[in-house]
């Protein structure tokens, strides 16, 4: 916000530049966001039907993609003329493999009966869901022209946190299991805690911001119910005044 303070949401997460690409019958957003744990990018695709779908990149991943964006330009640029004989039984021509803390990238230059493309998908562990866009195989220079000005402006260091994550934690209460398990993404640190039960699992995902005042909370709970405990305990052990 200018001319005054930031609001609180602008505070945590904040947009720092913006690129839009025309690619053939879609439009591609790159934007350079900031929160407290660092930079990183969105990149989203848009396509003819309004239908939206983005992954992220911190600016280290970024710039790995840069490079193998050059590398597929090459590899396309020389490719014959599409044949659908000598194209593989999955369509992929190349690909390659990112990876960044609990994320990985799936690069694969494809070709079906619309085209050449390249996909880029983005995992999570544990069964995350999977996001992905599509490059039109002839937008990939623009498209890495348009990351570089980015990364020339905004340079390739992340930023943010940078040790280790601890280990996860498991706790049985009953016919329970508990399960703390720590990760990262773009959005910083966050706990997820999943209870499991013979077909049956949910989970509540809690950002490291927030941890101390769920620490407080217990806390206090566990202070009151050990008071109520005590006064409880108290008053059955009373012993009757003598006559």
């Amino acid at each position: 916000m200018r001319g005054g303070y930031p609001s609180r949401q602008q505070q945590q997460e904040q947009e720092l530049a913006t690129k839009m690409l025309q690619i053939q019958s879609k439009r591609f957003y790159l934007d350079v966001k900031q929160n407290r744990r660092g930079r990183f990018i969105k990149v989203a695709e848009v396509g003819a039907d309004g239908r939206r779908s983005q992954i992220f990149l911190a600016l280290s991943v970024a710039e790995q993609f840069r490079g193998h964006l050059s590398a597929f330009s090459d590899y396309y640029a020389s490719l014959g003329p599409p044949n659908p004989d000598t194209v593989p039984d999955d369509g992929k021509l190349k690909s390659e493999v990112m990876v960044k803390d609990n994320r990985r990238y799936y690069l694969d230059l494809k070709e079906n009966t619309r085209g050449r493309f390249l996909r880029v998908s983005q995992t999570i562990p544990r069964g995350g869901p999977r996001s992905q866009i599509a490059i039109p195989a002839q937008g990939m220079i623009e498209f890495r022209d348009a990351l570089t000005d980015l990364l020339e402006e905004f340079g390739t260091e992340d930023g943010g946190y940078k040790g280790e994550l601890p280990e996860g934690r498991h706790m049985r209460v009953e016919n329970k299991n508990f399960y703390f398990d720590i990760g990262q993404n773009n959005r910083g640190i966050y706990m997820r805690v999943s209870e499991v039960k013979t077909n049956f699992r949910t989970a509540i995902t809690i950002p490291e911001k927030s941890w101390s005042r769920f620490r407080d909370v217990f806390a206090e709970y566990c202070d009151k119910m050990k008071e109520i405990s005590d006064k409880t305990t108290n008053s059955g052990q009373e012993t009757p005044e003598p006559k």
